[in-house]
């Protein structure tokens, strides 16, 4: 198995390894504007055919204002062939992936949402690849199910930021909750 970085010529067979295996499917154009933009943080995953039987599709998001965060890329999708499953390709991907972000954007973290269901990736993401949970997006999904979304951080400062706000934030829910009682 070979693990190198994602090209244009690799979008066809990256779609249909979507399409094959994840209820969330893109139109190409997406596909093209991860290629485009980031193409030094998107990977394949081969067999010894040279046939694509996984990929890791990521970008670096760019907050802009005054909730800028520091620079922090997003696994936007990931996914191996069930016959190539149980190798170590995702995690293979993934690290590729969350590598690249760091030594070429200089991310401080990165962030991904997974299906609350989806009890291999979280084993993955949680177990192997040490991932923080943060929160639960309620019907993220078209399909009306809950993710998780979840962090791993590159940089100390990141994870203390995001501690910093999430302490704030249970303030601001006990305060209204302290309200809401006194009426």
């Amino acid at each position: 198995m070979n693990v190198r970085m994602a090209t244009v010529d690799d979008l066809i067979a990256i779609q249909h390894c979507n399409l094959t295996n994840l209820p969330e499917n893109y139109q190409m154009k997406y596909y093209l504007y991860h290629a485009m933009s980031w193409p030094q943080i998107s990977f394949v995953a081969e067999d010894h055919k040279g046939r694509i039987v996984g990929y890791v599709l990521a970008k670096m998001d760019d907050a802009e204002g005054d909730e800028a965060e520091p620079p922090h890329g997003h696994i936007t999708s990931l996914s191996v062939m069930r016959n190539y499953r149980r190798l170590g390709l995702a995690e293979k991907l993934m690290r590729q992936s969350v590598d690249a972000m760091k030594s070429v954007f200089g991310a401080e973290f990165v962030s991904l949402h997974v299906r609350v269901s989806n009890v291999a990736a979280r084993h993955l993401y949680e177990r192997t690849l040490k991932f923080e949970v943060l929160d639960t997006e309620v019907k993220y999904y078209a399909d009306g199910e809950d993710a998780l979304w979840m962090k791993f951080y590159l940089a100390d400062a990141a994870r203390e930021r995001d501690q910093i706000k999430m302490a704030e934030k249970r303030k601001e829910k006990e305060k209204e909750s302290a309200k809401g009682s006194k009426k």
